[in-house]
Formats: C-alpha cells, sequence, structure tokens
C-alpha cells in the first residue's frame, strides 16, 4: 500500500508541480537480481563537485548505466548529462527530487554525494527501497544518524559502502595491515594533520534563490536558513545545521586511516578538542584551527587542523608513532634516527586517487552481494565518521577562555601540550595573532561508551548524538 500511495502522490506532485513532501519509512526491498550480462543501473545524488568524480568513474565502467542525475540545482543537468552521453553514450534522467528515483524497480542502486546533513537519511531511505549505496564521507551529520545508516543496511540487507577511498588503495592496505601487525613496532599514537589553506566566506545578505534551485529540497532536514551565495554550493561545510567543518571533511578520511592501522578492539574512552575559527571575520561557523585529542585505551589519537596555512604548507597525512620509532609519509624512522629507510610499496602522503578502485570494489559488491568484500563497508565507515563527531561535539560544548591561561586540560599528556603550544605559535604566525588578547574555545572533556554510543553522566553531550529534523525530512525512528 505505501509503495502504491508513493507512486500516486508522486503523479499528482508532477501534474501540480509540486514538490514531493513527506519521508519514505519502512519500505519493503525491491532489489532485483542482477544476471551476468546486466548493467547496474545507478542514480548519482549531487553532482556539482565531488559528484563529478563519481560521474567519471561510473561512466568509465561499461557494466554499469548512470540512469539518473539527481540534484536541487537544475542548472547543472545539460552539462553533467552531456559528460554521461560523452563517457557512456546515454542520456540519463534528470530530476531535482531524489525521491522520484526510488520506484525505479530497475534501478539497483544510488551514489550520494550531497551536503552532508543528507547523507544517511537519503542513504537510509535508498536501503528501504531496495538499493544499494555508496555514501560519501562522513557518511553522516551525527553518530545517530550513522547508527541508522548501519541498522537499514542490515535490516535491508544492502550493500552500503562508504566513500573513504583509500580502503581499496593497495598502499594504504598494505601500510596499515603492517601497522596494525607490528611490524614498526607497537602503536602507541596515532597523529593527523589536515593543514589546508581555508579562506574567509565573507559576509553575505539573504536573496532570492536562483529559480532554476529548489532551495526547499537543497535545506531538506536542515533548519529554514535563508538562501546566501556562501552557503550554496561548498562553504556550508562551515555551517554547523549543513557541515561538520574541516575535522568531517578532510579529517574523516584521515581518522579513518588511522583507525584502520590500530588494534581492531581499539574505540574511543575520551575526547578533547579546543580551537577556534581565527584570522577573520566572517558567516563560518566552524573552527578553521582545532586540536582533538582522543583516548583510544593503549593507543592514543591526536587531530590536528589548520586553515590559515599558505598552498606551500598542504599537509594532510597521518604520522604513526611506535615504540621502535615513527612511519612518516613512506618512510620508517628507527628511535633515535634523523634519517628515514623508504617503506617498499608505501604511499608518500595522505591523499588517494579519485577513487576509481573503490567505486570499482562497490559495483563488484553489487554483482556478488558478499558485503565482507566491501573495502568501506558502512559500519567501517560509522565508526570512522563517529570520531570527527566526538571532536565537535566537546569544541560546540566548551567555553571562550584567554589563549594565555594556563591550562590543565591535557592532564599528563605531554604530547597534547607540546601540540597546543605548537598551535598557539602557528596562529601567532599565520594570523598575527596577541595570544594575550585571544581567546579559543576550550571543549569539555567528554568519557564515550563505544558500546552504547552514549556518553558517561554527560545528558548536555547525549543530546548532540541528534539533532531537530525539519518535517517532512526526519530520519525515522524504526528504520
Amino acid at each position: 500500500m505505501l509503495q502504491h500511495s508513493r507512486r500516486s502522490f508522486l503523479k499528482q506532485a508532477a501534474a501540480s508541480g509540486i514538490a514531493a513532501t513527506f519521508a519514505i519509512s519502512g519500505t519493503r526491498s525491491s532489489g532485483r537480481v542482477l544476471g551476468a550480462n546486466d548493467r547496474v543501473r545507478i542514480a548519482v545524488a549531487g553532482i556539482n563537485g565531488r559528484g563529478q568524480a563519481h560521474i567519471t568513474a561510473y561512466g568509465e565502467m561499461r557494466d554499469v548505466e548512470i540512469a539518473y542525475l539527481v540534484d536541487p540545482d537544475s542548472r547543472l543537468f545539460a552539462s553533467r548529462s552531456a559528460e554521461v552521453q560523452r563517457l557512456a553514450g546515454n542520456t540519463p534522467q534528470c530530476v531535482q527530487d531524489f525521491r522520484r528515483v526510488l520506484d525505479d524497480q530497475t534501478l539497483d542502486a544510488v551514489s550520494i554525494v550531497t551536503p552532508n546533513h543528507w547523507h544517511a537519511l537519503l542513504a537510509i531511505w535508498a536501503c528501504q527501497a531496495g538499493k544499494d549505496v555508496h555514501v560519501e564521507k562522513p557518511c553522516s551529520h551525527s553518530i545517530a544518524e550513522g547508527r541508522k545508516l548501519v541498522e537499514a543496511a542490515r535490516k535491508y540487507d544492502r550493500i552500503v559502502q562508504h566513500g573513504t577511498q583509500r580502503r581499496s588503495d593497495p598502499k594504504f592496505i598494505r601500510l596499515t595491515t603492517d601497522i596494525r601487525n607490528g611490524k614498526f613496532g607497537k602503536l602507541l599514537l596515532a597523529y593527523v594533520y589536515t593543514y589546508r589553506p581555508r579562506e574567509s566566506i565573507g559576509i553575505r545578505s539573504p536573496q532570492e534563490p536562483p529559480k532554476e534551485l529548489d532551495f526547499h529540497l537543497w535545506t531538506g532536514p536542515a533548519p529554514t536558513h535563508p538562501f546566501r551565495t556562501n552557503l550554496v554550493h561548498y562553504d556550508w561545510h562551515w555551517m554547523w545545521d549543513f557541515g561538520n567543518g574541516e575535522i568531517g571533511n578532510l579529517g574523516t578520511h584521515q581518522l579513518d586511516v588511522a583507525r584502520w592501522a590500530m588494534p581492531s578492539d581499539a574505540a574511543p574512552k575520551s575526547v578533547l578538542s579546543l580551537g577556534g575559527r581565527f584570522g577573520y571575520e566572517d558567516q563560518g561557523q566552524t573552527p578553521n584551527t582545532q586540536l582533538t585529542v582522543f583516548d583510544c585505551g593503549e593507543v592514543k589519537l591526536i587531530c590536528e587542523q589548520r586553515g590559515l596555512v599558505t598552498r606551500d604548507a598542504v599537509r594532510v597525512t597521518v604520522d604513526f608513532h611506535t615504540t621502535d620509532g615513527l612511519v612518516r609519509e613512506g618512510k620508517f624512522f628507527p628511535k633515535g634516527q634523523h634519517e628515514g629507510e623508504p617503506i617498499d610499496g608505501a604511499p608518500a602522503g595522505g591523499f588517494a586517487d579519485l577513487g576509481r578502485p573503490h567505486f570499482r570494489n562497490f559495483i563488484d559488491c553489487i554483482r556478488s552481494r558478499r558485503r565482507e568484500d566491501l573495502n568501506g563497508e558502512i559500519l567501517e565507515g560509522h565508526r570512522s565518521a563517529l570520531l570527527a563527531h566526538l571532536g565537535n561535539i566537546s569544541y560546540r560544548l566548551g567555553d571562550e577562555v584567554p589563549f594565555d591561561a594556563r591550562t590543565q586540560a591535557f592532564g599528563d599528556d605531554k604530547r597534547a601540550y607540546e601540540s597546543f603550544e605548537d598551535m598557539k605559535q602557528h596562529l601567532a604566525d599565520a594570523a598575527s595573532l596577541t595570544l594575550t588578547d585571544t581567546k579559543c574555545r576550550l571543549g569539555r572533556l567528554l568519557h564515550f561508551d563505544a558500546q552504547t554510543e552514549r556518553f558517561v553522566g554527560d545528558p548536555d553531550a547525549d543530546q548532540l548524538l541528534t539533532r531537530p529534523y525539519r518535517t517532512p525530512f526526519v530520519l525515522p525512528e524504526r528504520v
């Protein structure tokens, strides 16, 4: 009955020119069985920036058909459709509302490249409609969303892959395996660097959205905001209602690599984050400079991000400190030695290619139905995205404190204090900050139960495990 009702509603909506306005909940799995010669029919949802890499990867695969392009901004349709035609020879259907593709029983999968606040909800709807899913990082906008997505993938027996493409890179596979297995000594600390220039997004006045953009759909589950040109299409990353800051952007990739190299039972026990948005005043909300410290039991994890760096100072990678030395950018530095020994076949930094092997792995697993062969299975994706969310929750619950005030926030963690001092020096150099006149946000030390995915004795933090949803784009209580 629900399937019939949705089809009827969509026909009425199309006839009247109004958008569909209800959430999909509890639909029956409808995924078809693929024959050896069938092409995997896929919809790409979100076709502006990273979405173009999805179009290219699938368009180059002879056993895949890009059947739909989905985006609230119809200005993109002509150029992206032409690209599909150039690569694959077919013309996809272009629609603004994602829900319009879910009743197509011949559609096998969706590839989600929307802003973060849409990731989990679209993925859950797709699972409920019997579609397999590739969802870009972070797979969720909150911890509760990520857990619901894992539940949906299991309940509807869907192939759901997280867009952490290093998981399909042989160099990263080998390096993380060797570190986890103790080849370079016992892992003590994984240190994540995300240094990338992030300029001011300025201050823009509200205005009417372009007529080709369905801004109601773009906003989706987030609270209503006025349209501004520094919100759509990219700078939503730095707004809490839509993005997760740099730690949830580049940081998610590197946190995933760090966690991948840890013992399988390593899990966050506590988190503390501090930082701020320095160097300019704009409408961005997330920190452009942030230091986050995790206690994962026998292994420590530190994530340091800097946006006030020059373009020749980009550094996006993970250092691994072990009992025997340091693994850094493709080399192993034995303790006490300043010359590194090249590691055969190791990645020289933190970047991977555009992810073609990762997309190929996704398609192959759609065909085999072997979830265990996914290189970025959604449970692993959720656990890595969760780390970014933890850092942001600590930060958002913090207080503004003088930068030069002596802090005991890091307890006896000498490395964390060194990183904090280094961050202060960086801000003095990069932003010419006088630290005696500047405050930073010192986050709350939070203790976390990784089994229940709730905080220990902190109801304020538990409130930030989820977020309010704008009707009708509501996360279902039961998937």
